[in-house]
């Protein structure tokens, strides 16, 4: 909402509809205040931004500021926070199903938690990580946003839910944390995990597969290798995510494009960070593996968004030490991902290549139609299937 001024100006016409209409969704006093609280945009430092500025639920729960998948548009990998010129260094992550991420763990092998690095263990803990962000929301306090709250149409829900005195000054954090657990609850509702795509339809025995589908489902867990850490399985009746929730370094190179709008070049250590990540150098460059639904929906693809189509992601995966000169294979990108063969002749090289994984992807032997099938086959996942009409 903050792109440029006309769209600022939407922003702030529209917010007031935002809060009218967020609470058809929510079914407690909780979900409904974390409803009206995620797509208000007053509550940025100055107004014009909220949580579904970046997390839109029409563009799979991620930024539509960054790509338009209908047009295949792409604007930029990364979101604008509501300060104008001012850009995050990775690319926003979808919100949806973002609820059955596991709490972050060291035990039996890293996994869980929010954010690309696993900073947050849960989404409540995510969810207060914005606000204060000087590239995101901008506020500078978390009384700033609690004040700002006591002045919106929902300050008695605010009350309700997080106590009569919540408006306080000394209670502020507390205020704060119930504000984020409110979120939290509204994007653990139906809303955000729907399971309404037509691989859930087929896994309901509702629907089937069409041939290249099902070729795509057999090389997703088969010879693609995609299932080892995007398993499309899974036990006890529990859902599928497309998501083992670790951490890994497929050795993607570094996007130029977040250089040149946060005018910076910079190395992303990722889990390795020694501020926001483990201070661990074996862990530098891994990040958490997403999960796949909706996946459609939400390009530019990676924590940098230097992939911008699925056809190229599975190209990558199937090519990487095929076309990367780093292997003695591939031609230079010289111009890194800018460069012109980017993707079809070369691959930049990795920006990280101490720590890349070198099982279950670069040279996969794939044939162009394989990789067609596997990207229709992950077109399954997006939500809001529905059957041909007889």
């Amino acid at each position: 909402m903050s792109r440029n001024p006309l769209l600022r100006l939407i922003g702030s016409s529209l917010a007031l509809f935002f809060i009218m209409t967020a609470g058809a969704q929510a079914q407690t006093p909780q979900e409904q205040l974390g409803d009206f609280l995620f797509n208000d945009l007053q509550l940025s430092e100055p107004a014009g931004q909220g949580c579904v500025t970046c997390h839109d639920p029409g563009f799979g729960f991620v930024d539509p500021a960054n790509a338009d998948p209908n047009s295949l548009t792409f604007l930029q990998p990364v979101s604008e926070g509501v300060i104008s010129g001012r850009f995050g260094k990775r690319n926003s992550p979808s919100a949806g199903y973002a609820a059955f991420t596991p709490l972050f763990t060291l035990k039996g092998g890293i996994q869980g938690g929010q954010f690309w690095d696993g900073r947050a263990d849960d989404l409540a803990e995510q969810a207060r990580g914005p606000f204060l962000n000087p590239d995101e929301m901008a506020n500078e306090t978390r009384k700033q946003v609690i004040d700002k709250i006591a002045l919106r149409p929902y300050a008695d829900l605010f009350k309700l839910v997080c106590g009569q005195d919540a408006f306080d000054p000394a209670n502020v954090d507390t205020s704060y944390v119930c504000m984020s657990e409110a979120i939290a609850a509204f994007e653990s509702t139906e809303f955000f995990s729907p399971f309404t795509s037509k691989f859930d339809a087929v896994q309901a025995g509702l629907a089937s597969f069409t041939p290249q589908e099902d070729l795509g489902r057999a090389l997703f867990s088969g010879n693609a290798k995609c299932g080892h850490c995007h398993t499309a399985k899974a036990g006890g009746g529990r859902p599928v995510f497309f998501t083992d929730f670790k951490y890994h370094n497929i050795g993607l190179p570094a996007n130029q494009e977040i250089f040149a709008l946060r005018n910076e070049i910079f190395t992303d250590l990722g889990l390795g960070d020694p501020i926001d990540g483990l201070n661990d150098p074996r862990q530098d460059g891994r990040f958490k593996n997403p999960h796949l639904r909706n996946i459609e929906l939400t390009p530019p693809y990676m924590h940098n968004g230097v992939l911008k189509t699925l056809k190229q992601v599975v190209h990558f995966y199937n090519t990487r030490d095929v076309l990367n000169d780093l292997f003695n294979n591939g031609l230079p990108c010289a111009e890194g991902n800018l460069d012109p063969g980017f993707g079809t002749t070369c691959w930049a090289a990795p920006e990280i290549p101490e720590t890349m994984d070198s099982s279950f992807l670069g040279d996969l032997n794939l044939t162009d139609a394989e990789e067609d099938a596997i990207v229709a086959f992950m077109l399954t996942f997006t939500d809001g299937w529905m059957a041909a009409a007889p």
